[in-house]
């Protein structure tokens, strides 16, 4: 990997994080009790992706608006690291009209068909959608994957069997990726799964697995280098699982009384961070320099979402039919 490659992985963990720390802040700005979910400037629940950002940067810097990709609940590192408009985004999250769903959807139905990305707040659900968007790729002759992104609790879906099976056996142009931060929503892995890593579930539908153990983006974007580009070449799908973390409650009022390990998360950013000032591919200066230019572009964003407007309460019946 060269540097260049390095670099922009490590800009596109900042810009996502970077998002992510402005809708925490706006999130509860002027918030009323947890139970008045539309009070606030942000309606709804959140779910935030911090600490899993190395798994969308590896697996997207290999990707195309053309390739699709199929996320969770718990969508935006895998939107920013894909391309998608901050603006949009922003705008979708605030609810306003100038969002991806006219403000209808909430950040947990983000759809943006110029990019091929959507998602879902169904555990495993994302999976099926994206074999047929696989397999759209495939009848059509063309090189495009889908990328299919659910949790370790997801991989206990049947769905999850259910959606490797046909795409193992019609050799669907699609990558699946398990983001395991061990604790599901609040049980602990060990306490939900029988087995210690799902690539020993693709290897019973016969598809290539590997287990990245160590939240590192490096190894991340090797393995979906390696499976991506045989899903171009028509050799079938791969399944990636990322022994990632999470930093941040499963939502937002989530006090995680049930966790025992928050003393000893490592966050990636400034671990690789580290990394590559002690390679000579990154300084202090300009570590400051990415920082100040992903808040920028996120500033913009919010200025934009914040002042466009909210849906009209006459139009409540647009947009609900196809």
């Amino acid at each position: 990997m060269d540097n260049e490659t390095r670099l922009g992985l490590y800009k596109t963990m900042v810009l996502s994080r970077s998002f992510e720390e402005a809708i925490l802040r706006d999130y509860h700005a002027d918030k009323k009790p947890i139970w008045d979910i539309g009070a606030g400037l942000i309606p709804g629940e959140m779910h935030l992706s911090a600490g899993q950002e190395p798994v969308a940067a590896g697996v997207c810097a290999h990707l195309t608006s053309d390739d699709a990709i199929s996320s969770t609940h718990r969508p935006h590192h895998f939107a920013i690291a894909h391309g998608m408009d901050l603006r949009l985004l922003a705008s979708e999250i605030f609810g306003r009209e100038t969002g991806l769903g006219k403000g209808r959807g909430g950040h947990m139905h983000l759809f943006d068909p110029t990019i091929h990305f959507s998602c879902s707040g169904i555990v495993a659900e994302g999976y099926p959608p994206a074999l047929g968007m696989a397999f759209a790729f495939q009848r059509q002759g063309k090189d495009s994957v889908a990328v299919a992104v659910t949790g370790e609790g997801g991989a206990n879906q049947g769905a999850f069997h259910e959606s490797l099976n046909l795409a193992a056996l019609w050799k669907l142009p699609v990558v699946f990726v398990i983001e395991d931060n061990d604790w599901a929503i609040s049980v602990p892995r060990d306490a939900s799964t029988a087995i210690r890593s799902n690539a020993v579930r693709a290897t019973s539908y016969g598809i290539r697995g590997i287990r990245i153990q160590d939240n590192s983006v490096e190894g991340v974007w090797d393995a979906a280098k390696t499976a991506i580009e045989k899903a171009r070449a028509g050799e079938g799908p791969s399944l990636i699982e990322v022994h990632t973390v999470r930093l941040w409650g499963h939502f937002e009022g989530d006090a995680q009384a049930y966790r025992n390990d928050l003393d000893s998360l490592i966050d990636p950013i400034p671990a690789y961070a580290n990394q590559l000032e002690s390679d000579g591919v990154l300084s202090p200066e300009m570590v400051e320099s990415i920082a100040q230019d992903a808040k920028s572009r996120v500033e913009d964003a919010f200025d934009f979402a914040k002042s466009s407007p909210l849906p009209s309460a006459a139009e409540v019946e647009r947009y609900v039919f196809a």
